[in-house]
């Protein structure tokens, strides 16, 4: 049968013969994976459509088609880069050819069998390209969010071939008892008694040469006793290339980057590096003050805070009364819900309003009640447009604080996001930079509120300590990145949230 990609000028389809081969089964040992002759077969059963350009491709997890973002390497020319067309975390490769197939075939196009890529899959799909006169596309989808997937130049995009239209319309599928062919049963029963037998003397000596690790019966095409199989058995497939098309690498290349030996770092202390880093940033006046803004797009929060690690608060992002969270709301409506404190002491909400309302003069200990609002649901705030950043996995935890209590300054372990419903709090950030003088006083114990008065002339290595000052208020929400430093402290009677479940890795 006839196979035709017609080009119109200019229109340059990479396009070759599929290899057998796959890196991941020549690094398998004595190259075993290569024994399976069904994977060898499917692996060269068609032809491969390559990229024309390297780039790199990142989904954030929205279902538009801005959500997908790609940047193909310096050079690309634009009609040769993947777009993002359709939503739900797809691309797409536009085919610059015009295929045609024998009367009565279709055309299969998917992705490359047996190669897998993290955090991508191809999308399949069956083209009636003997009468269409249309072009079509190859479409990937992430698997995940958050995750940034390289393709290099030449590396298969697609794979293509042949099959009859009506090939499944006469396939009369069933089950049967193996008693029905009493031959094929007696064939079987005799591979597998003498499978077993070989398989018990490689183990008895495992030091055999690898040719005689495996039986071959299948991949010679003969039964047990040598009798031959189906006359035109194949164990190998190769296809030719189509003819008019450029040459093109049997495999793709590797990243220049791997390729290239890396270089000899010296060696400094994380925290070290950190604060270097903190310098450099420092140099932009921008990057000095946490930014108080509203209505923030799920983009631009993306770009210019959860993966630029740089705090924002939105403010009035709640959309819900305020009255619902005052104590004596809360331990009307609630006050039998179960609840602990900071110790870990269990109670009640309604015991521990009496107790937050009561407050003492010393961060850290004053009471601060906690409890998961998976436990409690009716305790779960309404969100409005916050839901935009979160997955809704986990709805938090509920923290009560009295006047004056407080946290002492320490990293966050992972990205978070803090919901103000009643009260006002007052938080602290100190940058990632930080942490070469921070961290030695936090493992000594020494460490103390950074808001003291006398906290440089009790520690001068805390001169000049970056620290930003947020005040949150009713409906407010403060992002705090993972790694920052961070101390609180409520300036009246206080309810928030925490949340964790954002839409990309937390943390990153």
């Amino acid at each position: 049968m006839d196979l035709t990609c017609y080009v119109y000028p200019g229109w340059r389809p990479r396009l070759r013969a599929a290899s057998p081969r796959r890196a991941w089964m020549d690094a398998s040992p004595e190259g075993f994976a290569y024994r399976c002759l069904p994977l060898g077969i499917a692996n060269a059963h068609g032809w491969e459509l390559l990229s024309p350009c390297g780039f790199e491709a990142h989904w954030n997890g929205g279902p538009l088609p801005q959500d997908v973002r790609i940047q193909a390497d310096p050079g690309t020319a634009a009609h040769e880069a993947p777009v993002a067309l359709f939503g739900q975390g797809t691309f797409t490769f536009h085919v610059p050819g015009l295929f045609r197939t024998s009367p009565g075939h279709n055309l299969w196009v998917g992705g490359s069998p047996n190669q897998a890529k993290d955090g991508v899959a191809p999308l399949g799909g069956v083209i009636e390209t003997d009468w269409a006169p249309y072009t079509f596309t190859m479409n990937w989808r992430f698997t995940r969010a958050g995750h940034v997937v390289r393709f290099e130049e030449n590396e298969p995009v697609a794979f293509l071939f042949p099959l009859p239209r009506a090939l499944l319309d006469g396939v009369v599928p069933r089950i049967a008892p193996i008693d029905e062919a009493p031959e094929l049963k007696r064939r079987f029963e005799q591979w597998s008694q003498a499978r077993d037998a070989f398989q018990a003397q490689v183990a008895a000596t495992p030091h055999a040469a690898p040719g005689a690790k495996w039986q071959k019966f299948y991949f010679r095409g003969t039964d047990v006793d040598g009798t031959p199989g189906a006359a035109d058995h194949r164990s190998k497939l190769r296809l030719p290339g189509f003819e008019g098309a450029a040459s093109w690498p049997t495999a793709a290349p590797a990243c220049p980057h791997a390729r290239a030996a890396a270089p000899a770092l010296p060696q400094h202390d994380p925290a070290q590096v950190l604060s270097r880093l903190q310098r450099l940033r420092a140099l932009s006046a921008r990057n000095r003050q946490v930014p108080r803004r509203g209505g923030l797009a799920t983009g631009v929060f993306l770009d210019e805070h959860y993966a630029a690690n740089w705090p924002v608060l939105l403010a009035g992002e709640i959309e819900e009364g305020q009255g619902r969270w005052t104590p004596h709301a809360l331990a009307s409506t609630h006050g039998g819900a179960p609840l602990v404190d900071a110790q870990g002491r269990p109670g009640t909400l309604e015991r521990f309003v009496r107790l937050a309302l009561q407050p003492a003069d010393t961060p850290g200990w004053q009471p601060r009640l906690t409890g998961a609002l998976e436990a409690l649901p009716d305790l779960a705030p309404r969100l409005g447009h916050l839901t935009r950043l979160l997955s809704g996995r986990d709805p938090g935890r509920l923290w009560l604080e009295a006047a004056g209590s407080g946290t002492l300054a320490a990293p966050e372990p992972c990205n978070r996001l803090l919901l103000q419903l009643h009260g006002q709090r007052r938080i602290w950030l100190a940058p990632p930079g930080e942490a070469a003088r921070l961290e030695p006083l936090a493992r000594a114990g020494t460490l103390g509120d950074l808001t003291a008065p006398d906290l440089t002339e009790r520690l001068p290595q805390l001169r000049g300590l970056e620290l930003h000052a947020v005040l949150l208020q009713p409906g407010d929400a403060l992002f705090v990145p993972f790694g920052w430093w961070r101390q609180s402290a409520a300036e009246r009677f206080s309810v928030s949230v925490a949340r964790e479940d954002f839409r990309w890795p937390n943390p990153p």
